[in-house]
């Protein structure tokens, strides 16, 4: 296998990592005013993401920094022609951020609200606006000869990157349903659970149709059968929902996030982001990429490193594994 195909695919697992675990903790954020009744049951629900939403974020890092060691003008024209788009990520997971370590700090009911205000506003924008920018690097955009995108914000805000926006909002708010229904105890537990299987219908529909545009337009046979797998998953999520199984029902969430995004990339492939323009002016695994040797380097370097990260990360997950409850907040 080319190295340039070995970097395409870990750059499309770094970023599904990132929206497995990022994509709950996001979904976490934006059912903040609508599971949490109370100060304590909303502090409960921010506490189960607490210990990891930050190290969730170093995928999203290490892919970047992935795609501009193994792909420079792929990160380039993406970065310069995106960058609205980005900032209004950047501008999200900033809010959210902020919003985490400042929570706490007041001791009014009016300084919580705002704060969560925040944590529920940041979310929203974060998990939309990927979904804008993922289908937008499917679809493609206006490059001229030297890679640079030629066109306005508004050609990125088109029928079809919106749709994978909303899909993207509705499927991480599903996610992170599912998550609290796990990670939490009692009333919330329940409420979550409740809310994740009328997420999980309302989700079907804009995700079918994101899916079903995507591959009749931009689709591959590997492609195909991933699409069909993240509708399987989704269906799994509900009915294990609706029988009681929390754990199972999350797993089968975290498979159809994983399958979406699969299928997003190999639809891509092997393409990084077609020019509507001119598809000679597209860019490609091969003509975006950086030297051999560069790439050689930052294989054997992700050889050494990318096992100790994932068992330190896997590690954080199972200390803070077990549920939180409201009774553990102090009034």
């Amino acid at each position: 296998m080319e190295l340039t195909t070995i970097w395409f695919l870990a750059i499309a697992v770094l970023f599904t990592g990132y929206f497995i675990l990022e994509g709950f903790d996001f979904g976490v954020g934006v059912l903040l005013p609508v599971l949490g009744r109370s100060n304590r049951e909303r502090r409960a629900m921010i506490n189960t993401i607490g210990p990891i939403w930050d190290g969730n974020e170093v995928w999203v890092i290490t892919a970047g920094a992935a795609m501009f060691a193994a792909f420079p003008h792929w990160y380039a024209s993406l970065f310069s022609g995106f960058y609205l788009l980005l900032f209004a990520i950047l501008i999200g997971l900033i809010i959210r951020g902020v919003a985490f370590e400042y929570r706490g700090k007041g001791t009014t009911d009016k300084w919580r609200q705002g704060w969560d205000l925040c944590i529920f506003t940041g979310s929203v924008l974060a998990a939309f606006f990927w979904g804008v920018v993922v289908a937008n690097i499917v679809r493609g955009v206006p490059l001229d000869a030297n890679f640079d995108y030629t066109g306005s914000v508004w050609q990125l805000l088109n029928g079809y990157a919106l749709l994978g926006g909303l899909t993207t909002l509705l499927l991480f708010t599903t996610h992170g349903a599912y998550f609290l229904h796990l990670k939490t105890a009692g009333e919330i537990s329940e409420r979550a659970r409740a809310l994740g299987l009328r997420l999980a219908v309302a989700t079907a529909v804009p995700a079918a149709a994101f899916l079903i545009w995507t591959q009749a337009a931009y689709g591959s046979g590997l492609s195909l059968v991933l699409i069909v797998l993240c509708v399987l998953s989704l269906v799994a999520a509900f009915l294990l929902d609706y029988s009681g199984r929390g754990g199972l029902a999350f797993a089968s969430t975290c498979a159809t996030v994983a399958f979406a995004a699969s299928g997003l990339f190999a639809a891509l492939w092997p393409d990084v982001l077609p020019s509507t323009s001119d598809p000679a002016n597209g860019l490609t695994a091969v003509n975006a990429a950086a030297t051999d040797k560069t790439l050689g380097i930052m294989t054997w370097a992700a050889a050494i490193f990318l096992p100790i990260v994932l068992l330190y990360q896997g590690w954080t997950y199972w200390v803070f594994r077990k549920r939180v409850t409201v009774e553990q907040i102090p009034t």
